[in-house]
């Protein structure tokens, strides 16, 4: 009888642990209450009623069952929250109801769904989404789901999460934000697809529109520059007669965890989780710009993030109210010069390379080929403008435009074709602007030559005038090469700078590199400026100047440093940038006791903002640009620490297809340049992630690769680095001054990218977009080759420049060979 007992005892124990272990369904004759939990199969989500952020209201919700902030990606009663743990939840065969134990409260919430369901289970996927459907029906076929939770989504978007309507249900899939983020009512921004016109998403701020994507052009959103990345995941658009909708899939579901989420505040951002730090970091922001705000330049006025003012008018159309319009209020827009006179002769100004306007007062065919497209908008007066819809096929598609044309943008690099109509005043006034451009610049070219000759001969009959005369001359030629690069970047006087740096005195003196001096100045708005000032003696010149104004003015990103203005008055270059007020990194990475202060989340954030400003040169502006001469003293830290690469004067940028080049005159820093450039000159985006890979590793040992010595080997700091690594002693790479601030394991992480950055083949490093997501997730990383440059070197060679005053985080030694720059 004792025997019987026990065995009955522990079959009952092994039922309750059976039914303990995380199961993926409920079904009709189970009870589920707070408290209770299914997982789905895989563990990668969790459904049971959770508490978000401080808050006390409990709530029916999904959330990410292995991150362990447990971040909530699903809420069913979101309006209507529990104030206790009575919530219960019950499948029966008319769908799902969350009720109270005290049944007198009543739904609390519902599936809604009038279906009958002979045996209904309630089963939680892999993919996060939550599904109703009869026990006997395919799990693998999404149309024997009875009902979805990816049909009624939040404030987030989860990898195979349609985004859109289905025409024939009549479902609309979108989501909105949380009122905060202890609090997943329905806050105040929503996005969703709006059907009028040709369809595109709108991100609406109660009533009001606040940013739009722009329009599917045949292989990405015209209104999200730099969005044709595929390398972790992909994304998917279907307009059809039956759905129009956007997925986005991932490549590999064990390489990375992937959202998009609307922020209370109204950002939608994309995020990748960061396992090593526990946190969730920001892959992608929609709303990035000034320009993503919807119609900020008004009717017919074109926005773009480069210029200053950011608002212009389109040709042929002037501000509506000039006086607004000088004030930067834009809201107005623009008006035609001339109006329209439907039957006169009128014709179309093409514009090229914008985002497409807003497209709810359209017309489309998907059929109708570009002259037929021309020719409709042409014989409609009430038709404003027309577009090709797909720009990557060439194929048939047309776009007509009734009404003002609202919400354009220039993307010079990734937008589209726009044909505007216009009276043919307007159109012979544009080509006689062309004319015009064409006649100043055939004069501009033979009053040059006429000057090159009367400059030559003036030189060869004053030769003692021969040093100020090429001087002036290159001042001239460096004004004009200046003004085709970018006519709204500001020209400073020269009076102006002297006094914002108390005539340059030695008490604003912030350090000296190559270029020459760096000075500290305040102007007379307040505003702190840092000053650039090319000295007599400097090792770089006009062409590095010109360059580097050239580069940078193109450039716009956070990570970036901002180049405000430039003076070339009475023979001087000058450069006027923001002021970094914790000045270089080298300043503070290598120097004892500044060291300090940098624990390692924030050299984790230095190194990821390096990176993401890297990847912008490299893939995300206007023309790749490679460096060239990354290094420690090349980034600058703002107010907050956040880092911003400088000192553009050796960078090269491609165009097109480009993706290498070779040049005989080598320029860079000692330790920071790739094998292959010292040593054939061939350099490319590769040879950047080389000088990272030396920049990261430094960051975190704390040591200059080239001050670097061991007591036990005469290795320089990569070799060092790679033989700690491969003999499991990484903690020896480490900076003692970061150990007890950082997770061990992601600091070997870093290390670990580091070296795969520096190898010695350019074909074995990654790219920049790599290695910002090996940064960011906990993809499983190769292991990394022998490093280039690995030798032992002279220690007499070390103390040399340890001790030499000359060698100087604001002084590096450069290599230039005397052969001409290609």
């Amino acid at each position: 009888m004792n025997l019987l007992t026990i065995i009955l005892f522990c079959f009952t124990c092994s039922s309750i642990l059976v039914n303990s272990i995380a199961v993926d369904i409920i079904t009709t004759n189970q009870t589920f209450r707070d408290g209770d939990t299914i997982v789905s199969a895989a563990g990668e989500f969790e459904l049971g009623f959770f508490s978000p952020g401080s808050s006390t209201n409990r709530y029916l919700a999904i959330r990410y069952k292995k991150i362990a902030i447990g971040t909530i990606v699903w809420v069913a009663n979101r309006n209507r929250p529990l104030m206790n743990t009575s919530g219960v939840v019950q499948i029966n065969a008319t769908g799902i109801t969350l009720r109270t134990v005290n049944t007198s409260d009543g739904i609390i919430w519902s599936s809604n769904r009038r279906t009958t369901i002979k045996n209904p289970v309630l089963q939680l996927l892999d993919t996060g989404n939550l599904v109703l459907r009869d026990e006997a029906q395919d799990i693998n076929n999404e149309k024997d789901f009875i009902w979805q939770s990816f049909d009624y989504p939040g404030d987030t978007l989860l990898p195979g999460m349609k985004f859109g309507i289905d025409l024939e249900t009549g479902i609309d899939r979108y989501y909105t934000s949380w009122k905060s983020v202890d609090d997943p009512s329905l806050g105040s921004f929503s996005n969703r697809l709006d059907p009028n016109g040709y369809p595109q998403f709108i991100l609406r701020k109660g009533s009001v529109i606040w940013s739009r994507t722009g329009l599917w052009n045949g292989y990405k959103f015209s209104g999200i520059p730099n969005y044709n990345q595929r390398i972790i995941f992909t994304y998917t658009y279907v307009f059809n007669e039956k759905e129009i909708y956007y997925r986005f899939d991932l490549i590999n579901r064990t390489s990375a965890i992937m959202r998009f989420v609307l922020t209370p505040d109204g950002d939608s951002k994309l995020l990748v989780w960061n396992g090593q730090q526990q946190n969730w970091n920001v892959y992608l922001s929609l709303q990035d710009t000034d320009c993503d705000r919807y119609g900020l330049c008004g009717a017919y006025g074109q926005c773009n993030i480069y210029n200053a003012p950011r608002c212009e008018c389109l040709r042929g159309f002037v501000p509506r109210f000039p006086e607004k319009w000088n004030a930067a209020d834009w809201s107005d827009g623009c008006i035609r010069r001339t109006n329209l006179v439907c039957g006169s002769k009128e014709g179309f100004l093409k514009h090229s390379g914008v985002k497409l306007p807003d497209t709810r007062q359209s017309w489309y065919n998907m059929t109708i080929n570009h002259h037929e497209c021309k020719q409709s908008c042409l014989k409609n007066c009430s038709c404003t403008a027309f577009a090709y819809a797909d720009a990557k096929k060439g194929g048939p598609g047309c776009l007509l435009w009734f009404g003002d044309l609202i919400d354009i943008r220039d993307y010079t690099e990734d937008g589209q074709d726009m044909f505007v109509r216009m009276p043919s005043s307007e159109l012979e006034k544009s080509w006689s602007s062309v004319k015009r451009k064409i006649l100043i610049i055939l004069i501009t070219a033979i009053l040059t030559v006429v000057l090159l000759v009367i400059f030559l001969l003036v030189y060869k009959r004053r030769k003692l005038q021969k040093k100020e005369s090429l001087r002036l001359y290159s001042d001239s030629v460096d004004r004009a090469e200046i003004g085709k690069v970018d006519l709204e970047l500001p020209l400073f006087d020269f009076k102006r700078i002297a006094n914002a740096t108390s005539d340059f005195s030695n008490n604003t003196k912030l350090g000296e590199g190559g270029f020459g001096p760096v000075y500290k100045g305040t102007l007379d708005d307040g505003q702190e400026i840092a000053v650039k000032r090319l000295s007599k003696n400097s090792s770089q010149g006009l062409d590095e100047f010109k360059n580097e104004v050239s580069c940078i003015a193109r450039l716009q990103h956070r990570n970036l440093v901002t180049l405000l203005g430039y003076c070339t008055e009475s023979g001087e270059r000058i450069l006027i940038y923001e002021y970094m007020a914790n000045k270089s990194l080298d300043s503070l990475i290598f120097d004892k006791k500044s060291r300090i202060t940098l624990d390692w989340p924030r050299r984790y954030n230095i190194i990821n903002g390096i990176a993401r400003g890297l990847m912008y040169l490299h893939q995300d502006s206007k023309l790749r640009i490679i460096h060239r001469d990354l290094k420690a003293s090349n980034i600058l830290l703002d107010h907050e620490m956040n880092p911003k690469i400088s000192d553009f004067g050796l960078a090269r940028s491609f165009g097109g297809n480009e993706i290498d080049a070779k040049t005989s005159r080598v320029v860079g820093t000692y330790g920071y340049m790739a094998p292959e450039y010292v040593i054939d000159g061939q350099f490319s985006v590769k040879s950047d992630v080389y000088s990272f890979g030396v920049l990261l590793i430094e960051i975190v040992s704390g040591v200059k690769n080239r001050l670097f010595r061991h007591p036990d080997h005469n290795l320089n700091l990569l070799a060092h680095a790679w033989m700690s690594y491969k003999e499991d002693k990484l903690l020896q790479v480490m900076d003692g001054v970061i150990l007890d601030s950082s997770n061990d394991m992601e600091v070997f992480r870093v290390i670990q990218i580091g070296l795969l950055c520096v190898q010695h083949d350019p074909k074995d490093r990654p790219v920049m977009s790599q290695v910002v997501l090996m940064l960011s997730s906990n993809m499983k990383l190769p292991h990394p080759k022998q490093p280039g440059f690995f030798m032992e070197r002279n220690l007499l060679e070390v103390d040399y420049l340890s001790s030499n005053s000359e060698f100087s985080s604001s002084n590096q030694f450069t290599i230039t060979t005397l052969l001409p720059r290609v």
